[in-house]
């Protein structure tokens, strides 16, 4: 059985990028690399979004890029717009084909389906694959869009709605996502933050279709693609050992109040690319601690106060719009923190952190 110098487990978007980043920047010449992934194949299956606020050298692989966003709440409407730093939509059908393109030039690496079909005693393991969790209580964000297309121009394709909270609640957060990719096309999510310990929200394809039926006043479209998942809002449990390097959702890199994801994984990848020689002396690559410590207080805030979230969301994005962009990316900087914080209904928050 084959030993390797290095191990992946899982190769989704955390494992790939990783494995990306070590081959364009020459971290495997000489040494030998597998990657664990159970799938079949790669096709497109999801859609990784974020604020682009540093070059994450993925732009080949963006399906748009909008300047203009806004949030919809029944008090009105926020809009907001910044060329300085664009929203986008990764595709990661694309994702997946620049990458494995990429890494079969290189023959020292390998993909099996089984951890069982490999040595590894001698090597540097990157887990990304996090321990499956039950349903114990805690938070999830979890969602499922369709990407529909209509015959005729209806989408405003240079704004997208990030968060429309005209819609049913049932007790948690529920808010729908809309990014227009054309003026035909356009991918439609259906959002929850909660326990999901309510089998209605569950519901996801009725729900898209009545906000398709009733809001967006469509009758007539083609489901091109779906897509559906849930993100925790809590730290996962993962495998652990002297040898194991945890890595995406299973190394931290989830912005537990926000889902944002994609961003920290390529700067966990450049972090370890870099660094590769030295990994077992070094302190594993994290959000930084104060974003940490602003989270569990908003998750507080959350779990106790779900009928005000929408007001929270509602006043965060009467900040300044790169100031919203660089808290949500974790750029920020300690006096926009401050007006982010400002912005908050006192009394809850001062309940939380009082709490904490």
């Amino acid at each position: 059985m084959q030993d390797f110098d290095y191990v992946i487990i899982g190769g989704g978007c955390a494992g790939l990028s990783l494995a990306y980043s070590l081959e364009v920047n020459h971290k495997l010449r000489g040494k030998s690399l597998a990657i664990i992934e159970p799938r079949e194949k790669y096709e497109r299956d999801k859609s990784w979004s974020f604020w682009k606020t540093f070059e994450h050298g993925f732009d080949d692989c963006v399906k748009k890029s909008w300047t203009q966003f806004e949030i919809k709440t029944e008090k009105g409407t926020k809009s907001h717009s910044s060329s300085r730093y664009p929203y986008q939509c990764i595709d990661s059908g694309l994702f997946y084909e620049k990458i494995l393109n990429t890494l079969k030039k290189n023959t020292n690496i390998s993909f099996f389906k089984h951890k069982k079909d490999i040595g590894k005693n001698s090597s540097i393991i990157f887990n990304s694959v996090s321990d499956k969790q039950e349903n114990n209580g805690d938070l999830w964000q979890h969602f499922q869009g369709y990407e529909i297309e209509v015959e005729r121009d209806i989408f405003d394709d240079k704004i997208l709605t990030l968060m429309d909270f005209n819609c049913d609640q049932k007790d948690s957060v529920h808010f729908f996502y809309l990014l227009p990719f054309s003026p035909k096309t356009a991918l439609i999510e259906t959002t929850w933050i909660s326990r999901m310990d309510d089998a209605r929200e569950l519901n996801y394809s009725d729900q898209i279709h009545d906000y398709i039926k009733d809001v967006l006043k469509i009758g007539e479209y083609k489901i091109n693609y779906s897509e559906i998942g849930k993100i925790p809002m809590f730290n996962t449990k993962n495998i652990k050992g002297d040898n194991i390097i945890q890595i995406g959702t299973a190394g931290g890199m989830t912005r537990l109040s926000t889902g944002y994801t994609f961003t920290n994984i390529q700067k966990q990848s450049s972090y370890i690319q870099k660094n590769i020689q030295s990994m077992n002396k070094l302190n594993n690559f994290s959000i930084r601690k104060k974003y940490q410590h602003l989270d569990n207080i908003f998750l507080s805030v959350l779990s106790n106060n779900s009928s005000k979230m929408i007001e929270v969301f509602y006043r965060m994005f009467g900040c300044k719009t790169d100031t919203i962009i660089k808290f949500l990316s974790e750029e920020s900087t300690f006096s926009e923190d401050l007006a982010v914080i400002r912005s908050m209904p006192k009394k809850i928050f001062l309940s939380a952190l009082v709490g904490k």
